[in-house]
C-alpha cells in the first residue's frame, strides 16, 4: 500500500484547528479507538494518545485491550503489524501514515534472511541456531523466527530474549540491529571478537571465514538504526568536559564505544524512568531520538536533560506521523471508513505471533546495563 496525500482540506488548517478536531472525533469513537503512540513521536502526537511506551510496552497495550475496535498505532509501520497480529480478529490496526516506515527493519529482508540461513546451514547444525528478530523488523520476518524456534525482542528484554535462546541451543542469529546484540551479549560477558561474528547479507557466507562462524556464539546481523549511530566517544568527552557533573546516558542500539563510554544504557522505557527517578539538580546528557529527549527536558526543569548531539533530527520515519494524518484516519473511523488498516497475511500472523508471544513472556529487565 502507499500513502495517498492528504485531502486538501487536512492540509490548510492550524494546528489549534487539527488538535481540537482530533480531541472531537476520539470523543465521538470513544472507547471504539484506542491511540497508542511511541516515545520518539512529537508532543503534538503524544498529547493525543491514550497510552505511550516503547515497542515493548505499546506491544503489551495493543495486546491488552481486546475490547477496542479500532487500535490507532502512531509508530512506525512493524510496531503496526506487530500489534494486528497481537490484537484479535475482529479488531483493526490503523496506522495514520503508510509512509512511516523503518531504515532498520528494512536491512533486513525475508529472502536475504532465509539464503543467510541456509548457507549457515551449511557449516553448521541449524537446530542449534536460534534466531532472534529485534522488534524492529517485518512480520515475516517475525514469521521466519516463529518458524525456526526463536523469539522476537525489544532493547527492554534483549538479555533476556539472548538467555532464553542459549538455553535452548549452542548459538544466537540476532537481527537486524548488530549494536544491540553486540551490546547485550557483551554485558553477558561475551568477548566482541572471539565470541560474535558479524554476517554481511551482501557477501557469499555473510563474508565470515567458516572455522570462525563454527566458533561463534553470536552471529550479528549487519544493519543500525540511523539515528542512534550517530552518537560518538567525541560527543561524550565534549559533554563531560563542558558539564564535569554529567551523567552520560545511551541506548543500546549505539555503537559499543559508545555504551562503554557512557555511564548508564538501557531502553527507550529506561531512559524515561531513569530521568524521572534522578535527583534535582543532576545533569543528564542522553543519546537517542530528540523527540524524547526534548520531552523529557521539559517534564523535568528541575535537571538539566540535552541530546549528545546538538545537531541531531528526529526519527524521519516516526516524523511523519503528522497530527493532520492522525485527524484525517480519526475522523474517516468515525463516519464510518476505515483507512490505512494494517492486516498480516494469515498463515505470517500465526508464527509471528508465537515469537511475538515468546518476547512477552520474557521479562523486560528493569536495570542498567551499568548499574
Amino acid at each position: 500500500m502507499v500513502q495517498q496525500p492528504l485531502p486538501a482540506e487536512y492540509t490548510s488548517l492550524t494546528d489549534d484547528e487539527v488538535s481540537s478536531r482530533i480531541e472531537a472525533a476520539k470523543a465521538k469513537l470513544g472507547k471504539r479507538a484506542v491511540v497508542l503512540g511511541h516515545h520518539y513521536q512529537r508532543d503534538e502526537i503524544i498529547k493525543h494518545a491514550d497510552f505511550t511506551g516503547d515497542s515493548y510496552k505499546l506491544a503489551k497495550h495493543a495486546a491488552a485491550h481486546p475490547d477496542a475496535e479500532f487500535i490507532v498505532f502512531c509508530g512506525v509501520h512493524f510496531m503496526a503489524e506487530s500489534a494486528d497480529i497481537l490484537t484479535t480478529l475482529d479488531q483493526k490496526v490503523i496506522l495514520p501514515n503508510l509512509a512511516a516506515g523503518c531504515s532498520m527493519a528494512d536491512m533486513a529482508n525475508r529472502f536475504q534472511v532465509k539464503t543467510a540461513w541456509k548457507q549457515m546451514g551449511q557449516h553448521l547444525d541449524l537446530s542449534e541456531v536460534i534466531p532472534i528478530t529485534y522488534i524492529n523488523s517485518a512480520a515475516n520476518i517475525k514469521e521466519f523466527v516463529g518458524r525456526n524456534g526463536g523469539a522476537v525482542c525489544t532493547s527492554s528484554n534483549a538479555r533476556g530474549a539472548l538467555e532464553w535462546a542459549l538455553e535452548r541451543g549452542s548459538r544466537v542469529m540476532f537481527f537486524p540491529d548488530q549494536h544491540l546484540g553486540r551490546n547485550t551479549a557483551v554485558d553477558m560477558g561475551f568477548d566482541p571478537d572471539e565470541d560474535m561474528v558479524l554476517w554481511d547479507p551482501f557477501k557469499r557466507m555473510g563474508g565470515i571465514d567458516p572455522e570462525k562462524l563454527k566458533k561463534a556464539k553470536f552471529i550479528l546481523w549487519k544493519g543500525h538504526c540511523s539515528v542512534h549511530a550517530r552518537f560518538t566517544v567525541e560527543q561524550i568527552e565534549k559533554a563531560r568536559k563542558d558539564h564535569p557533573d554529567v551523567n552520560v546516558l545511551v541506548h543500546p542500539e549505539c555503537t559499543l564505544d559508545v555504551v562503554n563510554a557512557s555511564d548508564l544504557d538501557g531502553s527507550t522505557e529506561f531512559i524515561k524512568k531513569t530521568i524521572e527517578d534522578a535527583e534535582p539538580g543532576s545533569t543528564w546528557a542522553i543519546g537517542t531520538e530528540i523527540n524524547l529527549v526534548s520531552r523529557l527536558g521539559q517534564e523535568h526543569p528541575d535537571k538539566t536533560v540535552f541530546c549528545l548531539d546538538p545537531q541531531i533530527c528526529p526519527c524521519a520515519t516516526m516524523y511523519r506521523i503528522h497530527p493532520s494524518f492522525l485527524l484525517w484516519t480519526l475522523e474517516k473511523l468515525a463516519e464510518g471508513e476505515v483507512v490505512n488498516q494494517i492486516s498480516v497475511p494469515e498463515e505470517t500472523a500465526k508464527w509471528s505471533k508465537i515469537a511475538l508471544e515468546r518476547m512477552l513472556e520474557i521479562s523486560a529487565d528493569p536495570k542498567a546495563k551499568k548499574a
